[in-house]
């Protein structure tokens, strides 16, 4: 009720400051490298999707909804590409996620940014959870004459994830100081969601954390970067166009952490049973198929704290003849390092009689047991 009231107030204040729109930049047309048809280059490895069009053809310089100009790619999945942009009204920079067709058919992930939009501004997490700028709808018309519509998410830039960070590390790990301070951030972030909007993130990894980018340079230096050698690119007969990836330079000030990627969580006030979080970092009620809710985000961040800290895993979860992830290995890790779940959790999972006796005694693990190094390792901090 107070977002609402002053959500116009807001909006008032910024029209008595706005600037002169900019005017759209005009990028080269000419003076970068052309791919050959025999290169495969990001989106196109999804050859079937992408030859059917599912991709949105974007081109640096489009300018959408008469305000976000493309200045260049940040990156791509197999249901998105991300671009940078800016906006030529309020003169600010900005992201913009462009959906595959197939995904976005799926409302969940714009519904939970729309909670997360209307919830307690003044919270101390607010501050810590990547939100929503704008949703919209591009249009496109395929081959056959048909238009599709791609959902477009717009948010503010970020610099790189937690991952990418450990990554840069000389070291693949992070310092007692700088895990000490995100986590404090990270929490505050779910104490936000879980109380505020009552939303269970359920996918919580270091690829969905990010560091805001404070550095304003980082952007400038992109966008001339793209006008003096522009991207390499793939041009396809009839087809969007393809770019090559461009990364931001490291900033002079990095920014705060916030937690983002909301397209598998769940309403937390509602009992969930499905299958959920990344498999390594599942909790035994995911595993064991009872009902779950807002403690499993709690638990998946217990997990990932190991991989930050020590660059590996606490639990895996590898099936003994090398196959691959399996439950019981999973369950089978956690019983040797914290011993057998409660009964009364195992009387709540649908799956707890194919692991565990009726008075909580576990069945059949001795052969998944193998991987003692996880727990006898002298560097163990437990």
């Amino acid at each position: 009720m107070m977002l609402s009231v002053w959500k116009p107030v807001l909006r008032f204040l910024r029209s008595l400051y706005r600037k002169a729109p900019l005017k759209p930049l005009n990028f080269p047309e000419t003076g970068f490298e052309i791919l050959t048809d025999d290169q495969l280059v990001e989106e196109d490895y999804f050859k079937d999707e992408f030859l059917a069009g599912q991709f949105y053809p974007v081109k640096i310089g489009d300018v959408y909804r008469d305000k976000y100009q493309v200045l260049g790619k940040l990156g791509f999945g197999s249901t998105s590409t991300v671009w940078l942009a800016r906006n030529l009204l309020d003169h600010s920079h900005v992201t913009l996620k462009i959906y595959t067709q197939k995904a976005s058919g799926n409302q969940g992930e714009f519904r939970n940014y729309k909670i997360i939009g209307n919830a307690n501004p003044f919270h101390k997490g607010h501050r810590y959870v990547r939100t929503a700028l704008d949703i919209f709808e591009l249009d496109h018309e395929l081959d056959n004459g048909e238009t599709v519509s791609h959902e477009c998410l717009v948010q503010k830039p970020m610099w790189d994830s937690w991952k990418g960070m450990q990554n840069r590390h000389p070291i693949g790990r992070f310092s007692t100081t700088l895990l000490k301070l995100g986590l404090v951030q990270l929490f505050l972030a779910l104490d936000y969601l879980h109380s505020e909007c009552h939303i269970v993130h359920t996918d919580i990894s270091a690829q969905n954390i990010m560091t805001v980018l404070a550095d304003k340079s980082v952007v400038e230096a992109f966008t001339q970067a793209e006008m003096e050698s522009p991207s390499p690119r793939k041009f396809t007969d009839g087809h969007n166009t393809v770019y090559m990836t461009r990364e931001f330079g490291r900033p002079k000030s990095f920014g705060r952490s916030v937690l983002g990627d909301f397209g598998a969580a769940v309403n937390g006030d509602e009992k969930h049973t499905h299958d959920a979080q990344p498999s390594v970092y599942r909790s035994p009620e995911v595993m064991l198929q009872a009902e779950w809710g807002y403690p499993v985000d709690i638990w998946n961040v217990g997990c990932m704290i190991w991989d930050l800290y020590l660059g590996r895993h606490l639990f895996y979860g590898n099936h003994p003849d090398g196959s691959g992830y399996i439950t019981r290995s999973h369950l089978a890790e956690v019983v040797a390092l914290l011993g057998p779940p409660p009964v009364d959790l195992l009387n709540k999972g649908k799956r707890s009689s194919e692991f565990f006796t009726e008075d909580g005694m576990c069945t059949s693990f001795s052969s998944y047991l193998s991987r003692r190094d996880v727990f006898s390792n002298p560097d163990n901090p437990l």
